[in-house]
């Protein structure tokens, strides 16, 4: 589980080398019951969240007291909360997981192509401004596809070309989330720089195919 701290809250990245964390009941040592129930213990919250992803810009808030580690009923590629009990989720195998918080609230994000040309970083930061989120926010990018691997035709590419983030066919999603984050008012970035197409501890969709597991990315309050 690789952790980044902030001073009101934590954003973690699970891993596939540790065997516990995984995400997929296909490809899990343990029974998903049992996975989900260690993370819960793990990060020491009552309830997990995550949303019903489809590469959208929808952001779900979670603000039940609901326990377990639960999938939302509506379709969000991002979750907020504001309590402390629960933890924000997203399952990424390529896509980018992106964590955004500050005192009072945080918000999970899936972000792939379609999610970051849409606006979810814009839209994450704007939710979490509605919820009260007055000081400094901050952002943790998390393990996902990397400039040196993700491969995208032309038409993608040219989505994103006013962020100089291409070199040749190649596309760096995570250069795109900093620089959406740093034009959303986030100036405190971490990235670890971990790409899990060539990073063989990750769930990689590209280099697996469809039936590979999912990392798990989550932001909660302290």
């Amino acid at each position: 589980m690789l952790r980044i701290a902030f001073p009101a809250w934590t954003a973690a990245f699970s891993e596939r080398a540790d065997g516990d964390l995984r995400m997929s009941a296909r490809t899990a040592a343990e029974p998903i019951e049992q996975v989900q129930a260690r993370l819960l213990d793990e990060l020491g919250v009552a309830s997990i969240v995550v949303g019903r992803q489809v590469h959208g810009t929808d952001v779900i808030v979670a603000d039940d007291a609901l326990s377990g580690y639960r999938v939302a009923a509506s379709e969000g590629d991002a979750v907020a909360t504001t309590d402390a009990g629960v933890a924000a989720a997203v399952h990424v195998a390529d896509c980018v997981p992106l964590a955004i918080g500050g005192p009072g609230a945080v918000a999970a994000l899936h972000c792939g192509w379609r999610g970051l040309a849409g606006g979810i970083v814009a839209e994450g930061v704007r939710v979490l401004r509605e919820l009260g989120v007055e000081g400094e926010l901050q952002a943790a990018i998390g393990p996902g596809a990397g400039g040196c691997c993700y491969e995208t035709g032309e038409e993608v590419r040219e989505i994103f070309a006013r962020y100089r983030a291409s070199s040749g066919r190649l596309l760096d999603l995570k250069a795109v989330a900093a620089t959406q984050l740093r034009e959303a008012g986030v100036a405190a970035i971490e990235d670890p720089g971990l790409c899990t197409i060539c990073d063989e501890r990750y769930f990689s969709h590209r280099r697996n195919g469809a039936a590979t597991g999912r990392q798990g990315g989550f932001a909660w309050l302290r």
